[in-house]
């Protein structure tokens, strides 16, 4: 069954007072590349497009828990398939990966799918637009919560709408057993073996304080 929410649509209004923007359209001020060295994406027309090599990119700034949004753009690359398509991802404090991967009939494993959280929960459905086609995530996250010793005492839990459906409803994040917050990352597939090379574009980036 396919579950669609309409009322996403008046989110832009509804939000405008407390949502934070990542990327301000201009330049990468907010963001950071390897070693903190400064991000090596390129900004025009109000999108950020990064290449192979340019190494993961993640915020400045931590987050804790929020409702995020990210629009992406995977390339065409049908001399490809499988996980050799376009293949990004949007990292929860830098470690929980929700990934991005072409999948408009492009089969491969459930878990590693375009809306999984990656390695452990396939989306409920195939929600994917075709390549060059910009798509859309907004990722419900609730970060793990811990006592006054640092024991985790609930792990945190994702919701995923990809392009307007659910595909992750409230599902605990098993990897999340550290207490500490981290930043929004932006995944640079390129180090993977072999890996072809990859442009992938990022806009409208935002998150809003839970």
């Amino acid at each position: 069954m396919r579950i669609v929410l309409p009322f996403l649509f008046c989110l832009p209004a509804l939000l405008a007072a407390d949502k934070i923007e990542l990327f301000n359209g201009v330049n990468m001020d907010g963001w950071l590349g390897p070693d903190n060295q400064p991000a090596r994406c390129t900004v025009a027309n109000r999108e950020i497009s990064c290449s192979s090599g340019v190494g993961d990119i993640h915020t400045k700034a931590p987050h804790g828990s929020a409702h995020l949004h990210v629009e992406f753009q995977i390339p065409a690359m049908p001399a490809q398939k499988g996980q050799l398509k376009g293949n990004s991802g949007v990292y929860l404090h830098g470690r929980y990966e929700i990934q991005i991967l072409d999948s408009w009939e492009n089969p491969t494993y459930a878990n590693g799918s375009l809306g999984a959280l990656y390695g452990q929960s396939a989306p409920m459905l195939n929600a994917a637009r075709q390549p060059l086609e910009w798509q859309s995530y907004d990722i419900i996250f609730h970060a793990t919560v811990c006592d006054a010793a640092g024991a985790v005492t609930n792990k945190a839990t994702v919701t995923v709408l990809l392009n307007g459906e659910l595909v992750q409803d409230h599902v605990t994040i098993e990897k999340a057993t550290e207490c500490t917050v981290g930043p929004l990352l932006l995944q640079d597939h390129s180090g993977f073996k072999d890996a072809p090379k990859t442009t992938m574009k990022f806009r409208n980036l935002w998150l809003r304080p839970l």
